[in-house]
């Protein structure tokens, strides 16, 4: 094990089995109590053979959201290579993402695959397009919070902050001032297009770039780093969704702005590339506009049609 990292893990089921600790890491790992406050649990049918082979078990459990509830379990001290044959061993329902322990430890679990399927207290930031501008049913994130809510109307919440305009850098500013009296367990970071745009005055440099222009978003690391200390400083679930398909040759001068696929797409590589590098849930909302020029009123922002598209995706993607 020279060399080697050590990570901690909350385990809640089979992984505290020493049966299966052995099967899994060739050992019996350390383990130590642990709480995780604001979770419950619920059955999830196993089919995946191996696991079944490894746990003795057919039914394990899942993490879910519920305030004021909490699950006792352990946490595990792992190896590099442990926690990979960990996440071999969790089937394609779960994935690995940081939890904060009711000790205040950050810690790895295994929560839900589908982000928003587990939520209760949703928390939505982002510009017009996430505030639902041109769609008097709120936009996608209206037609997400009805649907939330009509699950469990005495639990659940959904609470739209969005503001037209904003850009990662200011919706980072922002957010933790707002999130303390909602409670969020899930924070839904609606990544706009407005990090992508180019000021038409004086922006022939960045013109230029527009084929290769991922590297004009290294300047966002910061502010998604630190939306991600917001979320978990309050145990939620960081979620970042976007950017949306735009028509380049209707939004070219918009407000004094440039929009073009180019920068759009390379948003899109900067956002999934920085998701995956950090174990964050990115949610894809580039497809249902695509070539749809019918859904957008002006080359930007959906029409109501197209707010509905976005949360028919978003819903299969996260629910």
């Amino acid at each position: 094990m020279t060399g080697s990292r050590a990570h901690t893990l909350f385990s809640f089921g089979t992984l505290m089995d020493e049966r299966v600790q052995t099967a899994l890491f060739g050992r019996a790992v350390p383990t130590s109590p642990a709480s995780l406050a604001g979770y419950t649990t619920r059955p999830l049918k196993i089919t995946d053979p191996a696991v079944i082979a490894a746990s003795g078990l057919d039914v394990h459990l899942i993490l879910e959201r519920r305030l004021g509830a909490s699950v006792e379990g352990a946490v595990l001290r792992l190896t590099d290579q442990e926690l990979a044959a960990a996440d071999a061993y969790e089937v394609d329902d779960y994935t690995r993402r940081r939890v904060v322990l009711s000790s205040g430890e950050s810690t790895w679990a295994y929560l839900d695959a589908k982000p928003l399927r587990p939520a209760e207290r949703i928390v939505v930031v982002g510009d017009s397009i996430a505030y639902g501008r041109c769609d008097p049913q709120g936009g996608w994130a209206g037609r997400l919070a009805a649907a939330h809510i009509a699950g469990n109307e005495a639990e659940r919440r959904l609470f739209n902050l969005a503001v037209p305009g904003s850009t990662l850098a200011d919706v980072s500013e922002q957010t933790p001032a707002l999130l303390a009296a909602r409670r969020p367990d899930t924070l839904l970071v609606a990544a706009g297009i407005n990090d992508s745009a180019v000021p038409l005055a004086g922006s022939e440099g960045d013109a230029e770039g527009d084929a290769d222009g991922a590297a004009d978003f290294a300047r966002l690391t910061g502010s998604l780093d630190a939306l991600a200390a917001t979320a978990l400083g309050h145990n939620a679930r960081l979620v970042v969704a976007g950017p949306s398909w735009l028509d380049e040759d209707r939004t070219r001068d918009y407000e004094g702005l440039r929009f073009t696929r180019a920068r759009a797409l390379a948003l899109r590589a900067f956002l999934r590339s920085w998701c995956e590098a950090h174990h964050i849930d990115h949610l894809d909302l580039w497809e249902p506009l695509r070539e749809r020029t019918d859904l957008l009123v002006d080359g930007l922002h959906p029409t109501a049609e197209g707010h509905r598209a976005l949360y028919e995706h978003l819903d299969a993607l996260g629910r």
